[in-house]
């Protein structure tokens, strides 16, 4: 949602974020500023930092995200239940399947369909949109996720992310032959300094990403990896690959810019998943298995190298 303000004569002098905060509605300073990190304040399509100071008769753009939802209601979504107990609930996601409403997609996510399935009982930390998500997925990322029915294992298994005990496993399809037969990528990852809609390697704003990976298979102009997750970066497999120069298959935010004909979205999958269970202390090892797209593509993949 756009909104063109004209700054008056008398704002001259006035840095940009306080001018904001007092000509939007309901914009708190911390939030204007926000808008200005991410670039949504511009002045003849050139973003503005938050120490600008006002000259007086500027028009500015100022695009502000949609309202969220109050809270998420239940619906009776399919869930594909790979473990569940009075504590926790393991499920295999499909692609396509948002994690929780956001801006753009207010229903129809996995919050939605955890609240029908578990009958409202989910843990409370994540707030009223997020009940019970521990960690997250991308829409087309397909495979295992964790969500936690009560605040006692919420608050483990968010223990369990942050000394790096909840493991996660990716497999993944990319774009060239990666040399190595096994690496780890750190690098650190933030905001896109230019598309708030991407993430990327940068040293400003941004937070520590690990990535390891090895080598499964190698095909004529691709890669079969296993990805394993030290931090939980937003996107970090898909960034971090296409940072090494080797974009996930059917990745058109960070590698081609025109979907795959044979793939929904990228070629990535969540395969498994280790945990200690909040109350019992049991080590436990959860998996699942490929999805058609990418067991099809591995086919193909495996004819072209015959």
């Amino acid at each position: 949602m756009e909104t063109i303000l004209t700054a008056e004569a008398s704002a001259a002098g006035e840095r940009l974020d306080r001018y904001l905060a007092g000509a939007v509605e309901g914009l708190t300073r911390s939030a204007a500023a926000k808008l200005l990190e991410e670039g949504q304040v511009t002045l003849g399509g050139k973003p503005l930092g938050k120490n600008y100071r006002l000259q007086g008769g500027e028009v500015l753009t100022v695009s502000l995200p949609e309202p969220e939802p109050a809270e998420a209601l239940p619906q009776n979504i399919p869930l594909d239940v790979v473990y569940e107990d009075a504590d926790l609930i393991v499920i295999n996601k499909p692609v396509g399947l948002v994690v929780h409403p956001a801006p753009g997609h207010p229903d129809g996510t996995l919050v939605n369909a955890l609240l029908f399935h578990c009958a409202g009982s989910l843990s409370g930390v994540g707030g009223a949109l997020r009940p019970g998500i521990v960690h997250r997925i991308d829409r087309d990322t397909s495979g295992l996720l964790v969500a936690a029915k009560n605040d006692f294992a919420h608050l483990s298994l968010s223990a369990q992310l942050q000394d790096h005990s909840l493991c996660r496993t990716y497999e993944a399809v990319v774009v060239g032959n990666v040399r190595e037969d096994r690496g780890t990528v750190d690098a650190p990852i933030g905001r896109h300094p230019t598309d708030r809609k991407k993430m990327a390697v940068t040293d400003k704003n941004s937070r520590v990403a690990v990535t390891h990976y090895e080598v499964l298979r190698r095909y004529p102009g691709y890669t079969y990896l296993r990805c394993r997750l030290e931090t939980g970066r937003t996107h970090q497999i898909r960034v971090h690959m296409a940072y090494i120069g080797h974009p996930l298959y059917g990745d058109t935010v960070y590698g081609a810019k025109r979907p795959a004909a044979d793939m929904t979205g990228q070629c990535l999958h969540a395969v498994a998943l280790d945990l200690t269970h909040p109350r019992t202390g049991e080590r436990m090892h959860f998996t699942c298995p490929l999805p058609e797209e990418f067991t099809r593509l591995l086919q193909k993949l495996e004819r072209l190298a015959q």
